[in-house]
């Protein structure tokens, strides 16, 4: 290997282990469900995507946030994996917030009625660099400072937050959020 990826290492590797899978039910297929800050509102029911090349947020969930003039018409046809089309009723740029990080996310605003709350897809995931995984229920976010933080939802659907400071114990830095 030549170039600039091969020196692309990072300084910190994230990986996932066993004991990521700990307190999880298995076998499962569940979808990487997530929940995130938006105007210091507690937004559930988020899916995290790698599959998605958008961002998505229901026009309601705009709507209750008292949002709806911070939306910019576009008209965008956003496709689903039987390529069934939906029209989107514009894009917005909101301050989406995990663990003290807030991240502008430009989302494409529809009207239709989905399963979750919002969608993070490809764009989200590759401006922040954490790494979801499915089979761990969990995301891991790169940080300065710190070994790695982590969203995990567990099987009663809480939140399980774990931030590990550089050679700490896993096991004795978990603090449970709603």
């Amino acid at each position: 290997m030549e170039g600039p990826i091969r020196d692309r290492v990072a300084e910190d590797t994230l990986a996932f282990s066993e004991d990521d899978l700990e307190t999880l039910a298995e076998p499962h297929n569940d979808a990487l469900v997530i929940s995130f800050l938006l105007n210091n509102i507690q937004v559930e029911r988020v899916l995290v995507d790698p599959g998605s090349s958008a961002n998505v947020i229901r026009s309601g969930v705009v709507e209750h946030l008292g949002l709806l003039n911070r939306i910019i018409p576009a008209s965008r046809v956003l496709h689903d994996f039987n390529m069934t089309g939906e029209v989107t009723k514009g894009e917005i740029t909101l301050p989406v917030g995990t663990f003290g990080m807030v991240q502008n996310t430009k989302f494409q605003v529809i009207n239709g009625d989905i399963r979750y709350n919002a969608l993070l897809g490809r764009s989200w995931i590759h401006s922040l660099r954490p790494v979801p995984s499915t089979l761990h229920q969990m995301i891991k976010f790169p940080t300065k400072g710190w070994l790695n933080h982590r969203i995990r939802r567990t099987a009663c659907g809480e939140r399980n937050v774990r931030c590990l400071p550089r050679g700490a114990d896993p096991r004795t830095l978990d603090l449970r959020c709603v």
